[in-house]
């Protein structure tokens, strides 16, 4: 199958720095919505799991449906899971007593054996390839996993290992700087740096997402979570219909 054809099945966006920074503000988003409803709303992680798994099972159905690539549709289903990471890892963290640490390790178990699966099932983890229902399904399940890891392990990292927000918020920049480095100057396979990268934005986004709205004494700005959740939202959409957005072609 050549290049054109494969861009124009291929239903994800072509991975670029524009990429990248509306998937950090998405997982910020997420997390400073999933706890708007969560914990502002008073609704709790269990409701609003549910609320937002049944809109990302909408929102996937509808992606895998269509038969071309469109940025709304693909970032609304992003975003739409990420505030489910985040009310699930919450879930699962504190209300079943997992704990941070307990449920990032029960979550990337989730995530690799899906990576697993899917390469088993068709040979390919690479994005480019995202085209057919079976492969769709695969890398959905796998974006939400990553993100509900990510909201576990950000959680982790600036609670349980005493990082702080900015602490952890460091650790991860560091992380996706050396992903960056791995990129450009070694001869890394860019499927799992792309996979890498995808995981690490989400707990930067945890954390950045908790030290806008999180209490002061807490080490947080302690804005309101509705206000950050809406100027991350406006941000997002502005950057959507700015950036140029194309179809991934296979990359080897």
């Amino acid at each position: 199958m050549n290049a054109e054809i494969k861009q124009a099945l291929s239903k994800v966006p072509e991975v670029t720095l524009g990429f990248w920074i509306i998937k950090i503000l998405a997982t910020t988003f997420g997390e400073t919505a999933g706890d708007a409803v969560s914990m502002s709303m008073n609704l709790g992680y269990l409701l609003g799991t549910v609320i937002f798994l049944a809109l990302f099972i909408t929102a996937v159905i509808a992606q895998i449906k269509v038969n071309q690539f469109h940025p709304s549709l693909y970032w609304a289903t992003i975003i739409i899971s990420t505030t489910v990471g985040t009310t699930l890892a919450d879930f699962a963290d504190r209300s079943l007593g997992l704990g941070y640490l307990g449920g990032s390790l029960l979550l990337l178990t989730l995530l690799l054996t899906t990576l697993f699966m899917w390469h088993n099932s068709l040979g390919a983890i690479d994005v480019g390839s995202v085209a057919m229902p079976k492969a769709e399904a695969f890398y959905w399940l796998t974006i939400m996993f990553s993100q509900t890891l990510g909201t576990a392990l950000g959680d982790w990292t600036a609670d349980s290992a005493g990082l702080g927000y900015v602490g952890a918020a460091y650790i991860f920049s560091a992380g996706l700087c050396l992903i960056v480095g791995a990129y450009y100057f070694t001869k890394i396979s860019r499927t799992p740096l792309f996979w890498l990268a995808f995981v690490l934005t989400r707990p930067l986004g945890a954390v950045v997402g908790d030290f806008l709205d999180k209490p002061i004494a807490e080490g947080g700005l302690e804005f309101s979570r509705y206000t950050a959740t809406g100027v991350l939202l406006v941000a997002i959409i502005i950057l959507i219909i700015v950036i140029p957005q194309r179809a991934a072609t296979k990359s080897h």
